[in-house]
This record gives structure tokens, sequence and C-alpha cells, in this order.
């Protein structure tokens, strides 16, 4: 498979792992509703706030959908990552250069992009998926990224959305009045859903319900007639008692649709009210055995719905038209320049079967994603949940949050209507001081339960469950029968000398047993190496032996 690279590749392919670790600062103030509700808003830098929500959320997250700045050119360029390599400083944060001026910007994009997707894949659960929206700028670097990170055979599609009816504004010969949907599964397409249209009324019933009348049991077309396959040549039974088979309207001999061993034939051959029968004569002037007609069997349809896979031509999911519109019937005029309309995501947040998912937008905007998670949970009772990322602060504060808050809580419209709330509530979050401080101790305000997180996790690569959050040194126990311990904070209720930081005989004793494998993380440890051996222990020295990723 062809690999992409770009000048600058090298500076960030492992930059994620650089990226502190961050606490999350809750802003009690800018909440809404029920803040247990599981649906939380972010500010700040969406790279530092991805690392600091993996010790939540990785492998949880069902639905990723993203809407990352094109890189038309005009746009100020506002992700300053602090990317230890001359070129990539010399770069980043600077404004994306204009058209006519060298390609330099589809480097500084995919500069920008790549640690982002590395750590949004690490969110996503196996059968999650990735949802991406772009244009021409860029869909072609970004397919063949995506491509790398995911593998190829994991496209789903990409998926041309009709923007713009009217064929869009530029003034040149080929107006651009579409933009492009990239989806990825990861690994596990199983739990995707499918398209339900309805199968027409169930007009007619019998003992066993209500049906409609189905599709014809016999051939028609070519290779309709017994010579052409005589093994679908046989009888069938019908109500009157009589065998049926498979004769033409013509008098010629045909042959069945099914086989003799398709589970509906073994029924119907059981009990012949399992097919719907008609009367049927023959043409004019056709005589068979004596006879001017014969009966006819059907299938009975009691689906009331069928399933398709859904069609990628998304010409019918909304526009950039409705999307302002939305925004203007929410604040009474637009406040932001391009977002989104709310069908296109929530036909996006549709595709996974699973209505209690988690679904993540790091780069949250207007906060369309979360409008579209409260508008379906509300449809179909599911019990979604979303988190969002937003680095400006103003956007996140007065648009993101804002929308939210009115469409969940209710609001009165540009028209003066009263628009009913959706229900559901956010905890608002801002980015807060890194767990280490410059020398790499941990920072005095960091608690238990924040170190646990970050140590479960470096340690196994799953987040710490909330239930096992703060309380009990032993965090869990990996699929390999290992325990996963911390000494920190006084977990221990200062039940030793030590203040139970340290592991020693006396805080051995008070640790939840466990009889296997042990990580013990700890500031200090007074058991000689023997003793360890013996009761299976690894030491790990707080804060220097905490790994990152």
């Amino acid at each position: 498979m062809p690999t992409l690279n770009w000048i600058g590749k090298k500076a960030v392919e492992n930059h994620h792992m650089q990226v502190p670790f961050r606490l999350l600062k809750d802003v009690p103030e800018l909440a809404c509703g029920d803040p247990g509700s599981g649906n939380l808003i972010v500010e700040g830098d969406n790279l530092e706030a991805l690392k600091a929500l993996l010790p939540y959320y990785a492998g949880k997250v069902k639905c990723i959908y993203i809407d990352p700045p094109y890189n038309t050119g005009n746009e100020g360029w506002v992700y300053n990552d602090n990317v230890n390599s001359p070129e990539i400083r010399r770069w980043l944060g600077q404004v994306v250069g204009k058209e006519g001026e060298t390609l330099d910007r589809h480097d500084r994009w995919l500069c920008m992009m790549y640690p982002r997707l590395v750590l949004l894949k690490q969110l996503l659960s196996r059968d999650g998926f990735l949802a991406v929206s772009i244009d021409d700028n860029e869909v072609f670097l970004l397919g063949t990224l995506l491509n790398n990170m995911f593998g190829a055979k994991n496209c789903l599609a990409c998926a041309p959305w009709l923007a713009e009816p009217s064929g869009g504004k530029q003034k040149t010969a080929l107006r651009k009045g579409h933009e492009y949907l990239l989806l990825y599964h990861n690994g596990d397409p199983g739990n995707l859903s499918y398209e339900e249209k309805s199968a027409g009324v169930l007009d007619r019933k019998d003992r066993f319900g209500k049906y409609r009348k189905g599709r014809e049991l016999l051939k028609w077309g070519d290779e309709s007639l017994r010579e052409d396959r005589k093994e679908m040549w046989f009888p069938l039974n019908a109500p009157d008692g009589s065998t049926v088979y498979p004769i033409r309207n013509d008098g010629r001999e045909g042959r069945w649709r099914l086989g003799s061993k398709n589970p509906l034939v073994l029924q119907i051959q059981t009990d012949p009210e399992y097919a719907h029968w008609e009367v049927r004569p023959f043409d004019d002037g056709i005589l068979v055995d004596g006879r001017t007609e014969r009966l006819v069997p059907y299938e009975k349809v009691r689906d009331v719905k069928k399933t398709f896979g859904w069609t990628t031509w998304l010409d019918s999911f909304g526009f950039n038209a409705d999307a302002t519109r939305e925004l203007k019937d929410i604040f009474g005029d637009k406040t932001f320049d391009t977002p989104k309309p709310t069908q296109l995501i929530e036909w996006i947040v549709s595709l996974h079967s699973d209505e209690n998912s988690l679904i993540f937008d790091s780069f949250a905007g207007s906060g369309t994603t979360a409008h579209a998670v409260l508008k379906a949970n509300k449809e179909d009772g599911g019990k979604r949940r979303f988190v969002l990322i937003e680095m400006d602060s103003k956007i996140a504060r007065n648009v993101t949050a804002e929308r939210v808050r009115r469409v969940a809580q209710g609001y009165t419209d540009a028209k003066g209507k009263q628009i009913d709330g959706l229900g559901g509530g956010f905890r608002y979050c801002e980015l807060g001081e890194p767990l280490f401080d410059e020398t790499g101790k941990i920072r005095d305000n960091v608690r238990f339960a924040d170190l646990a997180r970050h140590v479960y996790f470096t340690t196994t690569g799953e987040p710490l469950p909330r239930e096992r959050v703060s309380k009990s040194p032993l965090l869990g126990v990996t699929a390999n029968g290992v325990a996963v311990y911390l000494l920190y904070n006084g977990i221990l209720k200062d039940r030793t000398l030590t203040g139970g930081n340290v592991l020693t005989s006396a805080t051995l004793e008070l640790l939840p047993p466990h009889d296997g494998p042990k990580i013990v993380y700890a500031a200090a440890c007074r058991l000689s190496e023997t003793r360890r051996a013996r009761e299976q222990i690894d030491f790990r020295q707080t804060p220097y032996a905490i790994k990152t990723t």
C-alpha cells in the first residue's frame, strides 16, 4: 500500500507521546442540567484535551465525527503545537499561505492532523468508526493518511455530500458545491446500522398474524424453464390438498425461484398456509390437464420494514443553508461561519447501532454534534452521550455550550416561537495543569483519582472504571491476572508512619489481597528483593516509573 510522506512527518510521528497529561478543571457555572449525564464539553487545545481524555475514554468511543479546517489558504492557523523540530516550529502557528504560494501549507496541515488522528484512533472501540468532513483541498492527502492509519480495507466510504445545491459560490468554470465524508471503521464493522424502509402495509391476516403478499414463487425471465434448472421442478402442497407444479401462463413447464431445500419451501410442504395462494388463469385457449386455471403461490411478507445498505450519495441530508438557518433560529443571527446541518450529523450518529454509544467531536465548533445526539435520543429513546472539544474560548462558551444549553432546555426562536427542550445536560471543563511539573514531580494539587486514572491507563491501556476511582489502592486486575496498586495521597487513611505512600511491610498488610503478580506504584519501597520476589511484587517508583503513551 502506498505510504504518505511529507516534510516534518518524522517530527510528529511520536509527538502525541510528548504531549503532557493535563487535569480537567470543572467550571460549574457553565454546566447545564445534570452534570452526571455523561455529556462533556472541554475548552482547550484539542491535542492536549485528547491526551487528557484518554485515561477516561480510551477504547470506549463508538463514533467520532470531526470537521477539521479544510486548509483553503484563508484560515488563521491557530494550532500552535510545541513540536521539537525547527521546521515544525517555523511552520505551525503561522498563517497558512495563500493560494498560489508554496505548497508548504499541506505539510503544515498534515503535521497538525497526524498526532490528533493518532489519539482519536486510540479512543475508538474496535467496533467504532471515524467520520471526517473535508473538501477538495485535502481529501486526497487525508484519504491516504487514513488508509495508512486504519488500513485501506477498513475504509467504509468516501461519500460526497451536496453542501450547496446551487453549485457553490466560486467564480470559476467548475463550481464545487460539494464536500466529502471519509468514513473508516476500526476493525469490526459488525455494529454499523442499515437503512430501514417500509415494506408496505400488512393488509392481510392468517393464523400466524398479519402479512402482505410478496413475490411470486414462479421464476420468470431468463433461464425460467424446467429444462434450464431441472432440480427446480418439483411439486408443492396446496391448501386444497392438491399438488402444484410451476406451470407458466402459456402452459409450458417452468421452474420455481427457490429450491426444494429452501427453508420457506420446506415450511410450505409442511403447511401450505406459509404461502399466499391465488387462482390464476392460463392464457386464452390454453388447457393444462383439462383446466383453464391453477393455484399459484406467493411469499408472505411479515416484516413492517426492510433493511438496506445506506447510499453514500449524500444529497438529501441537509445543506449549508440549513445549518445557517438552524443557528439563526437558535441565536437570532449567524454566530459561526461554517456550521454543519444537524440532519447530516444525526445520520452519522445513527450509523452505529448502539443507542447507548459514546459520540466524540474534537473540532466542536457550533456544537452540531451534541445537538444531533440530543435530538437522536429524543426521537428513539436512546441514551447516547457526547464529548466535545473546542479550543477557542469565546466559541466554546458563547456558541458551543450555549447552543447545547438552549436546545437541551428550550429556547425562543427567531420568529418568537417557543421551542421545547430536547432534555439532557453536560459538564463543562477547562484544561488544567499537567499532572507533572517541569522537574517531573507530581504536582501537589493532583488528587488520588487523577493519578489513579493516569497510572491504570498507562499500565493497561484501558480506562479505569468509574466505580473503582478513589475507592481502593487496588485499581484493578488485568486480563493476565496482574493486580495494579497505587499508594498515593493517603489512600490508606494515614494508618502508617509513612502516610501510606511508601511500600513497607505495614502497608503491604493493608493492601487488598491478590493471589498472583502485583504491580505496586509508590513513592519508595522498604521491602527487600527477596520479599518482593516472594510476594510477586513489581515495584515502580512514582513519578519516575510512570510511563507515558
